[in-house]
């Protein structure tokens, strides 16, 4: 990742305050939502967010400003200055032992070389180099592939019919942003090559576990949704038009005059991913406290014009 103080466009000095309102600009202006056909907006937005948590870390914050870590929160290796005397090819040999020696020695215990015979020239088959990253001849080191880590990502409705993108936090903070599959299904999986935990060789997988968030507007059944429509009493006797939400947006609904509460009015296709339908459940409201109009028609009814509804 970048330095952070750039990706969010702050100096150094900047206060906590500044931070966070730098992040919030960009988060606003690079939300997967504002932009969901933009991938671009979609990896700022994430690199943003990787940027503020690092910052509003005091502690990483001032292991960043004293070269600890890199801007990824990483530990840089103590004493690691390439072209420093005191070097060995640009690996520390303070204390008798260089970086690598060290690393070595652990390796060791994972079917590499011991000590003594690590990074010998043809002493064997390739050797797994852990400052390049690669193996190399010249040792018996393995590469070793990092584990894979399983996060959930809860997503809306919304979302998971659009096959939107989402920010999904990682174990070590990061935020990636997602690409929903097409359907895609309660508890599918979605695997991220490289994105697991590091190794010594490649990283290993993140696996992403999809969960539906619980909807304030719909409720799923399998493929079916259905949603409250509230509609005045005059909207009851003499019919209207209404609008409904869908995910796709609201559309307008005729409602037949003398329409009773509690009807289920299907809208046929406008379920999840336009494979069920979508229910608009009518409930009627009367007016807030109490109407004398309303109160006298309605004796007038019961006297006059009574009728039942109940065995």
């Amino acid at each position: 990742m970048r330095d952070p103080y750039t990706v969010l466009g702050v100096p150094r000095s900047a206060s906590e305050k500044d931070i966070k309102s730098a992040y919030r600009k960009l988060a606003k202006k690079y939300h997967p939502d504002q932009n969901p056909e933009d991938p671009a907006a979609h990896s700022k937005f994430a690199e943003a967010t990787n940027a503020y948590d690092l910052l509003n870390d005091g502690a990483k914050r001032a292991q960043f400003d004293r070269g600890e870590i890199d801007a990824d929160g990483n530990p840089k290796f103590a004493g690691f200055h390439p072209g420093a005397g005191g070097q060995r090819g640009g690996r520390s040999t303070q204390g008798g032992f260089t970086a690598e020696d060290i690393l070595k020695e652990f390796m060791s215990g994972f079917g590499g070389q011991p000590r003594g015979g690590a990074g010998r020239a043809g002493a064997g088959g390739p050797q797994w180099d852990p400052f390049t990253g690669s193996a190399s001849a010249g040792g018996g080191a393995r590469a070793m592939k990092g584990e894979d880590v399983v996060v959930n990502a809860t997503v809306s409705l919304e979302d998971a019919h659009k096959a939107a993108s989402v920010p999904v936090r990682m174990p070590n903070g990061k935020v990636l942003s997602v690409k929903l599959p097409e359907k895609v299904e309660e508890g599918q999986q979605i695997r991220l090559k490289g994105q697991g935990s590091p190794g010594m060789g490649e990283p290993g997988d993140a696996l992403v576990t999809v969960r539906f968030e619980k909807s304030k507007q719909f409720r799923r059944d399998g493929a079916d949704l259905r949603t409250d429509v509230p509609i005045t009493l005059y909207e009851a006797v003499l019919g209207a038009k209404v609008r409904v939400p869908t995910l796709d947006g609201s559309v307008e609904l005729n409602l037949p005059p003398g329409i009773d509460t509690g009807k289920a009015l299907r809208l046929k296709g406008k379920g999840l991913y336009g494979d069920g339908d979508l229910y608009a459940n009518l409930k009627v409201i009367l007016p807030p406290g109490g109407d004398a109009d309303l109160e006298a028609l309605a004796r007038f009814m019961r006297d006059q014009k009574p009728y039942k509804v109940r065995d």
